[in-house]
């Protein structure tokens, strides 16, 4: 199946799944502004996408993956991840710049190197950005364990786990602020304009709430976490 889809089919088809993880309804609307291409190419992928069989429309225009939309949605993802992994893991190349060259090189994996990337990787391993395989919703990010930045507990110490990795400009701007994976964190003080001051090991930044909901942590292993960013800075 992976062979005979295009490139374009593949891109809508992981769309709607990491749209409905979400919390969307996934309307053709929506499709145009995730994908960022214009309402009638939209209209006219989605009619070959339901003449193909991959994808069904309910009320009002609510588009669903049928079974063989979804597999085809799974192996896309699953190319995603491994290539993702295989750029950090074996080649070293930085976290907030791993998502967008996966997006480029996830379509032009053969089955034989997917094959060989999943003996080298295994398939059950997070990615880079601390991500499953398919795209988690909130609740099932929750059940690992973890909490929102948002919502974490000020003068408390965490470690950051996963990030939302759809957007490469939060990526950049996370890494610019010194927050990325496995990086020790601590909420110093909620602010009046709905901002936060976070002590990371690059000192005290301000984080805003709409890059705050997408950085998710979880308490911090040892109650000296908040103190590890001195130390690191020291040598």
């Amino acid at each position: 199946m992976s062979q005979e889809i295009t490139v374009s089919k593949e891109d809508y088809l992981k769309a709607i799944i990491e749209a409905e993880s979400e919390g969307h309804t996934v309307i053709a609307a929506l499709l145009a502004q995730w994908l960022e291409v214009s309402a009638p190419a939209v209209t006219k992928a989605v009619k070959r996408l339901r003449e193909d069989g991959y994808i069904e429309a309910g009320r009002e225009g609510a588009l669903k993956l049928t079974t063989k939309g979804r597999e085809a949605a799974h192996r896309t993802a699953l190319r995603h991840h491994l290539v993702e992994r295989m750029l950090s893991e074996m080649f070293g190349m930085e976290w907030h710049q791993i998502h967008t060259e996966a997006e480029r090189l996830e379509h032009a994996i053969s089955p034989a190197f997917e094959a060989k990337l999943i003996e080298k990787l295994g398939e059950a391993g997070d990615c880079p950005h601390g991500n499953k395989v398919l795209p988690e919703t909130p609740a099932q990010i929750k059940r690992r364990g973890l909490v929102a930045l948002s919502e974490a507990t000020e003068n408390t110490d965490y470690v950051v786990a996963s990030l939302y990795e759809r957007d490469s400009g939060l990526l950049e701007f996370l890494h610019e602020l010194g927050i990325g994976p496995k990086v020790a964190v601590r909420v110093q003080r909620r602010n009046y304009d709905n901002t936060m001051q976070i002590k990371t090991p690059n000192g005290s930044v301000t984080l805003g709430q709409s890059a705050a909901i997408r950085v998710w942590v979880r308490p911090s292993a040892g109650s000296g976490a908040a103190d590890e960013p001195r130390r690191r800075k020291k040598t």
